[in-house]
């Protein structure tokens, strides 16, 4: 590309091409224009319409260093009009300071003309201008400044300059040149990387030729002599970050996962007299504040981690920490005294190499004839510029080549020391001192008029040196006093004014302390006289108080507050409120009483005395009080073993000891001291170990244990008492085993679950294995020595013959049902078992099941011919046994034959009937004969287990009608009945011939009908209920009872009876399932009847 011109830069992108895919590169080119160019500037200069800005395009109202000529008298630095115009009012004073302008009303008034030309120049290119921030150094080590512009046209071309140079920018590389410009929608964001010294300069955003904002880049020389390290710190506990600089600074810029911090209820960020000590503090850290944390002075940062712990309290949340954690580790106050200490010889040492310059200066080349000089305003040095550091004017050394042009500069008459600021008492002397370099005469002024001596105001010269000294300053000594000698002059400010105080009653109310309880509030209001540069300060034990976490500070013209919130016991303290003028401090001192429980008594917990009875222990009062006197304390005690705390008393706080009568001999104890006072009881404050009440006296060792049995899951010890107790009485046994081979000894009992027994049943054995055991006596003080050890005993059961254990020799069962013959038995070895059936063996379909210790022989469907004389037959080496179980199965007997009735003689009848068809089946069948007769109408037994088919029924009186039925019974139960004809009345009467006389025939027979009807009930649930009615009817009806239409006669929860027609249903506990409709309904072959009622059961 030859002979670039600015219209060609842009971005520039090269694409390469194969059958394999495509590959890209992109290249910025920015071009900028230096230098002169003749043919352009007569290209220019000939064109018909000339445009001067054309020509100016590009370049900075701000000269370049090189090009910067000497300013003349009353002119200012450009520099100051571009700061002021992007710059918030706040800073106008600093900036106004900085470049030595004292003229405020001249300046506001000047840059107003200035920023509406300027906003009118900007309108061209931009709709909206906003949010101009000023650059400043970030976390990542990078400094940036921001500006919200909204272009006209988007293709307006945008530079960047640094003290009037233009520097180029990348828009797309802005990890890879220095400085980029990122734009995010309408943001525009400028960055600068690797920052140096010499980045320190003016910079300004130009689009086109129109300036848009500027901001000046300040390095400060500063680094970091201690930085800051990692942090550690538990839930709900601060957090301390410090470090220390090797000049002074006033504000460091703190980060926070690369966001800037700032003070409040979340960060206090401290900063030390010296301003060398800075610190962060991060209140009440949670888990979210963990990460890295930065501190950034100058171009310098150094950065660390902050590590957050869980507080280890389970299932609740914890409580506020008054701790804190972090810090460098290192005396940071000793580290800064030494930084002051070689500051200070620094400053000392160049003030001495200037004098030394000066006086070798004015030896060699005595002083000439001044010569005016133009006149100078007050000295300006960096201690006015906010943070800056003072320093002294740069040293000129004397060159050989240049002697005359010193000596000039000898003569010249210029002010050594200037005049100051002076703030003075009314009442009291004020003195204002100026130095020049020559003895010459000069004139003061106050507010434009000349002074002379005279009216308490004195006016002196001792060569070099000019004062004025007013004698009593008043009101009207305040103002702006000038001082001049030629063209040199300079100016200071006197003002007169009082010290600050308070109102005595005000002050008064003030130092009444503050009493309040943990977790309220508390707050403190001083009134004190409105003035002007008041400055008001709240401390607490010495330590300035900031505003943010759990303190609110309130500042108005005429009084300050101070509130704590949710105060805790280290809130507590002296409170000092002070008010600072330029005249002097007023102070006052209150109080704050954070009232709470106690801490708990100082440990440890002495032993004074432990006997067999007594033990007394001894402590000492809580470190904290809890803002209130303790007034007594509580103290329990617990055995231990047990998990039970008894309370025994209550102390005075003037003891702090206690006497403990409540304890037996050999038991060891926990104790518990609680301190008291009007807030409450403190924590506890325990032993850390138990305390025996006497010396410990262990008994003898018992007899060896003998083995009285011993069985595959049994062993059964026996020992005798020890032959020496002690004289202490023995509460039990301790029990030990141990397997053969081995070495360790199992205890089978806790010392706390003593034997009380001299035997004892060991189940914890295994099968075949062999053990040893021993005993030991247990007392008051614990268990004793152990007896020797036993014999070695197997746990397996010991050889026998085998036995039967309660078995069954009878068995019925239904037929069509399983047989089941369970045999249970003890043999050792286990025996051989065989099963026999009528002496024969079993057949094969019959299923036998053997286990450990039992027998069982099973047939799933059992069959009339599997009745039979089973026997069971054991064998082992020690012997055999039999045992034979009778089964019978058999069913329900069927209806024995018809029933004959026959009288032998007078009121004799003999009923005989044909055999049951099971008759031949079972063996154990017999017949059940009722008798029923129209007198009583009831049924009943006359005889019972006939194995004939005859029976003889006696008492048979004449007019009197007979019935008998004939039941066949075996080990299932009844068969149906057998009914026999009626006997009775004229039974056996001859026949009458009638002769044509007829009778009418009386019939009894009539349908059913109800004589007393069910009654409604209402019985309360749980209660007994009985519900009776009247039925008659002939032949008897049958009586059904019914529940809400479902038949109960069945049902066993009801028990229903019928006697001679009264039908009565009871209920034992009726429940409100038992509520509904119930129905009573008698049938006979004439026909039906049925009455109902309700039933409401109550809850």
């Amino acid at each position: 590309m030859p002979n670039v011109m600015p219209d060609q830069a842009d971005t520039y992108k090269c694409f390469a091409t194969n059958e394999y895919g495509q590959a890209m590169v992109t290249v910025v080119l920015n071009v900028i224009e230096v230098g002169f160019n003749k043919n352009k500037v007569s290209q220019q200069t000939q064109a018909k319409d000339v445009d001067f800005n054309t020509v100016l395009k590009r370049k900075s109202k701000i000269c370049r260093k090189s090009e910067q000529t000497q300013k003349k008298e009353g002119e200012i630095d450009p520099r100051f009009w571009e700061l002021l115009m992007s710059t918030d009012k706040k800073d106008y004073e600093s900036i106004c300071s900085e470049f030595g302008v004292s003229d405020f009303r001249w300046m506001l008034k000047k840059l107003n003309e200035m920023k509406k030309e300027r906003e009118e120049e900007q309108a061209e290119f931009v709709r909206n201008l906003s949010n101009l921030r000023p650059i400043q150094v970030n976390a990542d080590g990078t400094a940036s400044f921001e500006i919200d512009m909204d272009l006209i046209e988007p293709s307006s071309r945008i530079f960047l300059y640094k003290d009037g140079e233009m520097i180029p920018y990348t828009k797309e590389m802005g990890d890879k040149m220095k400085h980029s410009l990122r734009q995010v929608g309408k943001k525009y964001i400028f960055t600068m990387r690797e920052l140096v010294s010499d980045d320190a300069g003016l910079y300004q955003l130009d689009v086109e030729d129109v300036t848009m904002f500027s901001t000046d880049f300040k390095v400060p020389m500063v680094d970091f002599l201690v930085k800051i390290q990692e942090v550690k710190a538990v839930e709900r506990e601060d957090a301390v970050f410090e470090c220390v600089l090797s000049h002074p600074s006033s504000k460091v810029s703190w980060f926070g996962k690369n966001v800037l911090l700032e003070q409040g209820e979340k960060y206090d960020i401290e900063v030390s007299e010296d301003k060398l000590i800075h610190r962060l503090v991060v209140k009440d850290c949670m888990a979210v504040d963990k990460g890295i944390y930065s501190a950034c002075a100058g171009i310098r940062s150094c950065n660390s981690w902050l590590l957050v712990e869980a507080d280890k309290v389970g299932g609740k949340k914890s409580a506020r920490k008054t701790t804190r954690a972090g810090g460098s580790g290192i005396d940071l106050q000793k580290v800064a005294e030494q930084q002051q200490i070689k500051l200070e010889k620094e400053r000392e040492e160049r003030k001495e190499q200037i004098k030394a310059a000066k006086a070798a200066a004015a030896v060699a080349h005595p002083p000439e004839t001044p010569i005016k000089a133009p006149a100078l305003k007050k000295p300006v040095t960096k201690e006015s510029e906010p943070g800056g550091e003072a320093q002294p004017p740069a040293l000129e050394f004397p060159c050989s080549t240049s002697n005359r042009c010193i000596t000039t500069s000898l003569k010249d008459p210029e002010i050594t020391s200037g005049l100051p600021d002076v703030y003075a008492l009314c009442g009291n002397k004020a003195e204002l001192s100026v130095k020049l370099n020559v003895d010459c005469e000069g004139a003061w002024f106050k507010d434009g008029e000349q002074l002379t001596s005279g009216a308490g105001v004195t006016i002196t010269k001792n060569s070099t040196c000019h004062k004025l000294l007013i004698q009593n300053c008043t009101e009207g000594s305040s103002g702006i006093y000038r001082f001049q000698s030629g063209d040199l002059s300079t100016q200071g400010k006197i003002t007169i004014g009082e010290v600050p105080e308070f109102d005595p009653e005000d002050l008064h109310k003030f130092s009444k302390p503050v009493i309040i309880r943990v977790g309220q509030n508390a707050t403190f209001k001083m009134v004190f006289p409105t003035q002007e540069s008041m400055v008001v300060s709240w401390f607490r034990e010495g330590t300035e108080i900031k505003d943010g976490g759990g303190l609110k500070i309130v500042r108005e013209p005429n009084h300050s507050r101070l509130l704590f919130r949710d105060c805790l016991r280290s809130d507590a303290g002296e409170i000092r409120i002070q008010i600072k003028n330029p005249f002097g401090v007023a102070a006052a001192t209150s109080h704050l009483i954070v009232l709470d429980r106690p801490s708990p008594p100082e440990a440890p917990v002495e032993t004074v005395e432990t006997t067999s009875s007594i033990i007394v222990i001894k402590w000492k009062p809580p470190k904290d009080d809890g803002g209130s006197a303790v007034t007594n304390y509580i103290i329990e005690h617990q055995q231990v073993g047990q998990s039970l705390w008894k309370k025994l008393g209550s102390m005075s706080a003037e003891n702090t000891s206690f006497r403990d009568r409540n304890v037996t001999h050999g038991k060891k104890y926990n104790y518990r001291i609680y301190a008291e006072n009007p807030e409450g009881l403190s924590d506890a404050l325990e032993t850390n170990g138990s305390i025996m009440a006497g010396v410990m006296i262990l008994s003898g060792p018992p007899g060896t244990p003998k083995v009285e049995s011993a069985s595959k899951s049994c062993i059964k010890l026996t020992w005798t008492p020890p032959e020496d107790d002690k004289g202490v009485p023995i509460i039990g046994y301790l029990l030990e085993k141990r397997k053969k081979d081995t070495t360790e000894w199992i205890t089978l009992n806790d010392v706390s679950e003593p034997i009380e027994d001299v035997k004892y049943a060991v189940k914890q054995v295994t099968e075949g294995a062999e053990y040893e055991f021993r005993v030991s006596a247990i007392n008051e003080s614990g268990s004793g020595d152990p007896s020797t050890p036993s014999a070695i005993v197997c746990a397996k059961n010991p050889n026998r013959r085998p036995y039967f254990k309660d078995p069954g020799d009878f068995i019925v069962v239904r037929a069509g049902n399983s047989l089941r013959i369970k045999i249970c038995y003890e043999a050792e070895p286990p025996p051989e078992i065989t099963w026999l059936k009528n002496d024969e063996p079993i057949s094969p379909w019959i299923q036998v099941i053997n286990s450990e210790s039992m027998s069982q022989l099973c047939i799933p469907s059992s069959k009339r011919s599997d009745s039979a004389m089973y026997t069971i037959k054991t064998k082992n080496c020690e012997g055999e046994a039999l045992f034979d179980v009778e089964v019978r199965v058999t069913d329900e007997p069927k209806t024995p034959g018809p029933v004959e009735l026959e009288q032998t003689s007078q009121g004799k009848v003999v009923v005989s009937w044909a055999p049951s068809p099971d008759e031949e089946l079972d063996d154990r069948l017999y017949y059940v004969v009722t008798q029923h007769d129209s007198n009583t109408r009831v049924w009943k037994t006359v005889a019972d287990r006939l194995f004939t088919h005859t029976y003889m029924a006696n008492n048979i009186l004449p007019g009197t009608e007979y019935h008998f039925r004939i039941y066949a019974k075996n080990d299932m139960g009844l068969s149906d009945p057998s009914q026999s004809p009626t006997w009775g009345v004229n039974n056996n009467r001859v026949p009458i011939a009638s002769k044509r006389i007829y009778s009418s025939k009386v019939c009894f027979e009539r349908p059913p009908s109800i004589l007393v009807p069910l009654k409604v009930h209402t019985p309360p649930k749980g209660y007994q209920l009985y519900m009776t009615c009247a039925v008659r009817g002939c032949p008897t009806p049958s009586v059904s009872w019914y529940l809400n239409d479902v038949c109960i006669n069945s049902d066993k929860n009801y028990f229903i009876t019928n006697l001679c027609g009264v039908c009565s249903m009871y209920i034992l506990r009726v429940q409100p399932t038992d509520s509904g409709e119930y129905k009573v309904v008698a049938l006979n072959s004439l026909g039906k009847a049925e009455c109902s009622t309700k039933i409401i059961v109550q809850e």
